[in-house]
């Protein structure tokens, strides 16, 4: 007899855990049990029963896999086939290894989040006996033998081959009884990407979308945080600060204005609302023209975990507005709910406080702000109000834009600094107190400090938090954003440990649309992801920063290159000459590969997106050093024109000298041991000077 049923589907690579109770040591699956006619040599009626008992399986099964746990012969295998949901590829083994092509087959369906049954014709005392009749039913000889919704696809190379055709993929929604293929959780960017490429592909799709309203009672429509509450409205107002600092630089251009120009939050405010809006609307829209099923509902599963409430897909329960419940199934469920704002947990937070929730859409000018936080969202609020002229606070727990470059970050706060933000270091809040209402009211906010007895106290007219979420509640996934129940997928800011970024989200959505429903094996790639900081002088990077650069490869394997420089916009308006700045980070072990690029200046997400094109081409320091810069603009300062950091030997690096680029030689010392740099090259370690680009050039140059 064969061992007794286990459940299919099970997350791929994860097979040392146990499913009820049974050592998972093999591929994951139900087995089947058949029962031994109890002889090797069978006469015409029990072979004619073996028949009947095997078309049994085959009948009462969506899939059934006819294979051997081991094969004696997988030495002559070789390697696997990479497979969405594997780790990578599985070496060929000695005699005894598991077979590596059924397991290839098991591995595909548990991708698809595919419940499949398995018979192990070693683990039955008949074994030859069932393969032989199999081979008659099918005319198939070898093993894996795969059934789906009773019509034989072949072996393994059959099988993947009706995959990338997208045969398989008709054949198991075959007889299948869901509402839907897709239903996706969450009307954000991750989640209406994913759904409008399933929808693309013939799929029935649905998405639930509902926003909880704020403490504040802030509500927004479909598309989720970045268009609503995060990227869209933030960016917009970044620009209206921006266009502050314009005026003033302005006058030096030769514009002339006597009146006094002030700013409007009400306007700007209702202006960025009605774009969202245009935005909200386009969403409905394009779902419409796809026929996907938008309903406006809070949902939550039912049974949860239980995967097998009606024929192996989840039933969903679906909560309107008015609290009616309607129940749908489906094949498939994609979560991409997003993230939200958490708050402090002090006296007064909820009561007082607004978050990114409610800044955007706030019908009054919020005043003189605490901005409690230093996240890059909250940076960059905090960058954007100070720049249309209000009073700004930041309430720093620890370090500025924990996760990103500490270099830049401290560069990031500095210039702010110089243009009006206060930082408060070392504080946290600890209550909050409403001392007078109004549009906006006036609130005592009572901070203490991280690392002693001091305290802090003052009045503010809003106090707006900005806390960046733990990973406690994110949801884990492997490698084709599969959870551990194998129905169920996950997309966007939810997931544990990847990043929060809507074009990642979106990128990964399409690609698990494709996989599931279109035959395709791309799996999102989230190493070298671009990103920028819209703080008042952008911040841009892709790839490592240079502390994790130091963790992954080690100080004494990287070359560290850097340069400052002064925007020909900015000679002018006599702006700041030593404030832009750029470096590259290289693994000089590998052909000094760029495994990390910054840039602190205008216009530093346009920047950095070309150069991340690059990285993920693989960029080294001397393509950049031969790539001819475009001239005047300050991506130019990227193209090889960095300053050195180098132990070694010599290099070269690229200066603006005025108007015309300049070639020096770098005076670096004589080799010398890893790890010591002379004092006079740690030239970014160091203050600012204050001398001219030129005046440095000179110097050099003399």
């Amino acid at each position: 007899m064969s061992p007794g049923p286990t459940k299919a589907g099970a997350v791929p690579n994860r097979r040392l855990a146990t499913v009820r109770g049974v050592p998972a040591s093999s591929p994951p699956g139900r087995r089947a049990r058949l029962a031994s006619p109890g002889t090797s040599r069978l006469s015409a009626e029990a072979r004619e029963e073996l028949r009947r008992r095997l078309l049994s399986l085959v009948e009462s099964n969506r899939v059934m896999i006819f294979s051997k746990s081991y094969c004696p012969h997988s030495t002559r295998v070789g390697g696997a086939r990479r497979v969405p949901g594997a780790g990578g590829r599985r070496p060929a083994g000695s005699p005894r290894d598991p077979n590596p092509r059924s397991a290839e087959v098991k591995e595909l369906f548990s991708s698809l989040g595919v419940e499949y049954n398995i018979l192990e014709l070693d683990q039955v005392d008949d074994g030859a006996n069932i393969q032989e009749v199999l081979s008659e039913i099918t005319n198939q000889k070898t093993v894996p033998s795969i059934f789906v919704n009773k019509v034989h696809v072949g072996g393994c190379d059959r099988t993947f081959q009706a995959y990338e055709s997208g045969l398989l993929q008709k054949l198991l929604q075959q007889g299948a009884e869901y509402d839907y293929d897709l239903i996706v959780l969450g009307g954000g960017s991750g989640g209406l990407a994913c759904a409008q490429e399933a929808a693309t592909l013939g799929k029935k799709v649905m998405v639930l979308d509902f926003v909880v309203p704020s403490p504040q009672g802030t509500s927004w429509g479909l598309g989720g945080t970045c268009v609503n509450v995060g990227c869209i409205p933030k960016k917009l107002m970044h620009q209206a600060a921006l266009l502050g600092q314009a005026l003033a630089d302005s006058r030096k251009y030769g514009w002339e204005y006597s009146q006094q120009v002030t700013h409007n939050w009400e306007t700007m405010r209702e202006a960025i609302q009605n774009h969202i809006g245009s935005l909200n609307w386009g969403y409905k829209v394009s779902l419409r023209e796809k026929a996907v099923t938008y309903v406006n509902s809070y949902g939550e599963f039912v049974e949860h975990h239980k995967i097998k409430v009606v024929r192996g897909c989840f039933v969903f329960a679906a909560t309107n507005k008015k609290g009616q419940e309607t129940c749908y199934t489906a094949a498939n469920f994609v979560i991409a709910t997003g993230e939200r704002p958490r708050y402090l947990g002090v006296p007064g937070d909820k009561e007082y406080c607004i978050t990114s929730d409610d800044l955007f859409s706030l019908p009054y000018c919020p005043g003189k702000t605490l901005v409690v936080g230093a996240s890059y969202v909250a940076l960059e609020c905090a960058g954007f109000l100070a720049g249309i002229g209000l009073d700004v606070t930041v309430m720093v727990r620890s370090v500025l834009l924990r996760g990103f470059d500490q270099e830049m970050a401290e560069k990031v706060g500095s210039y702010m600094e110089l243009h009006g933000v206060k930082f408060l270091r070392k504080f946290v809040p600890v209550t909050i107190q409403q001392l007078e209402k109004g549009s906006p009211g006036k609130l005592k906010v009572v901070a203490k400090s991280t690392g002693g007895p001091e305290t802090f106290e003052d009045v503010y007219n809003t106090v707006s938090v900005y806390f960046i979420s733990s990973e406690s509640g994110k949801i884990p996934v492997n490698d084709v954003e599969q959870t551990s129940v194998p129905y169920v997928y996950a997309v966007g800011d939810i997931l544990e440990g990847r990043l929060e970024l809507t074009p990642v989200a979106i990128q990964a959505g399409k690609l698990l649309a494709r996989r599931l429903f279109g035959g395709r094996f791309e799996k999102c790639d989230y190493i070298n992801v671009p990103t920028t900081v819209f703080t008042p002088l952008e911040y841009g990077c892709c790839g490592l920063p240079e502390e994790k650069a130091i963790e992954i490869h080690k100080k004494e394997n990287l070359d560290v290159f850097h340069t400052l420089f002064w925007p020909l916009e900015w000679t002018v308006a006599g702006r700041d000459n030593n404030t832009c700045y750029a470096k590259i980070i290289c693994n000089k072990f590998d052909n000094d590969r760029v495994v990390g690029f910054h840039i602190l200046g205008p216009n530093a997400g346009e920047i950095t997106q070309g150069f991340a094109a690059a990285m993920k081409c693989g960029l080294t320091k001397q393509q950049l050093d031969d790539t001819i810069g475009i001239h005047p603009t300050c991506g130019i300062h990227n193209a090889g024109n960095h300053e050195v950091l180098r132990t070694g030997h010599h290099s070269e690096g690229l200066l603006r000298l005025g108007p015309l680029l300049l070639r020096f030689p770098c005076h670096c010392p004589p080799r010398r041991q890893h790890g010591t740099l002379p004092a006079s090259l740690h030239s970014r370690r160091r203050a600012p000077d204050k001398e001219t680009g030129q005046q440095r050039a000179t110097a050099r140059l003399a």
